[in-house]
């Protein structure tokens, strides 16, 4: 394999330069100082900080609210993730087999994704409002008074609903680009060895659709902890206090609604050394099973 060549040893630098300044700018700057921010107790209002060391992680730790917190951003992000890539790959997996008005097929699987999370949390406002919401009045013929904003867990499941339902489009074009990807002739081999298709599915499909599966993870959990912001903020914004948000969210209506400087960065913190370690063991766990072809 031949080395890039340069007229210049700079030149190399010079092309990083941008995006490294982008990188120090957004993401080292900030990260820096909530690390700071995260070992003093600050006062908004006159700028002064007094130094308290770990007590900020460990009254977030001890706090009641901050784990009732973690355990339904877990909860949030498992069921969003798991259940965007199960609708995704069935649509994906119908989509190939249909022959005529494919396009139309697909172009109405995808639209969702073109709507902003903040636009999708009001749709989801409207769908679940307790008069005129269609949701609500559905389920209520099954005996199940849903009352979002009031009930913790009723709004936590418009949330999921909500989240889910914006994220399926996006699983849906890479799982149905990977299904396309497939060689015909492994289709027809496949075929010829094996009569049921949930068995060739299993055996042939689903193992040449791994890489794209592990990448859809990763991009799910990154979206169900971090993208879904808008769509949470539109949900909650108006309701009781006590409504169910993940990490990212009580990061901000902590830091910037509660005032409270020391405690919100030092929550960004422990969400940042979190996700880190997940990142590690998605790629050192989950990747030695997956195979490239």
């Amino acid at each position: 394999m031949e080395k890039a060549q340069f007229t210049s040893p700079w030149l190399p630098y010079l092309l990083l330069a941008p995006q490294m300044i982008i990188i120090a700018i957004f993401f080292l700057w900030p990260a820096a100082e909530a690390i700071r921010a995260s070992f003093f107790l600050e006062d908004p209002f006159f700028g002064t900080a007094t130094f308290v060391g770990l007590q900020n992680y460990s009254d977030a730790f001890a706090a009641s609210d901050y784990q009732r917190t973690a355990w339904f951003t877990f909860v949030f992000v498992v069921l969003v993730s798991l259940i965007s890539l199960g609708i995704g790959m069935m649509l994906a997996v119908s989509a190939d087999r249909v022959l005529r008005g494919k396009g139309s097929y697909k172009t109405l699987l995808m639209w969702v994704y073109a709507i902003a999370p903040p636009v999708a949390g009001l749709i989801g406002v409207m769908l679940f409002d307790q008069h005129i919401g269609p949701l609500v009045e559905f389920v209520a013929y099954f005996g199940w008074d849903l009352q979002v904003g009031v009930d913790y867990w009723d709004t936590g499941f418009a949330m999921i609903v909500v989240a889910t339902w914006k994220q399926v489009p996006y699983c849906f074009i890479f799982f149905l680009s990977g299904l396309q990807s497939i060689p015909t002739s492994v289709k027809e081999a496949s075929a010829i060895d094996c009569r049921s298709e949930t068995r060739r599915f299993w055996t042939i499909t689903f193992p040449l659709l791994a890489p794209t599966t592990f990448f859809l993870l990763i991009l799910n959990i990154t979206y169900a902890m971090f993208e879904t912001f808008g769509m949470i903020d539109q949900i909650v914004k108006d309701q009781p206090g006590n409504s169910p948000v993940t990490l990212v969210y009580k990061v901000f209506r902590d830091g910037f609604r509660g005032n409270d400087i020391g405690g919100s960065s030092a929550q960004s913190v422990i969400l940042m050394i979190l996700v880190l370690a997940l990142t590690v063991a998605q790629f050192r766990l989950i990747e030695r099973r997956i195979h490239y072809t």
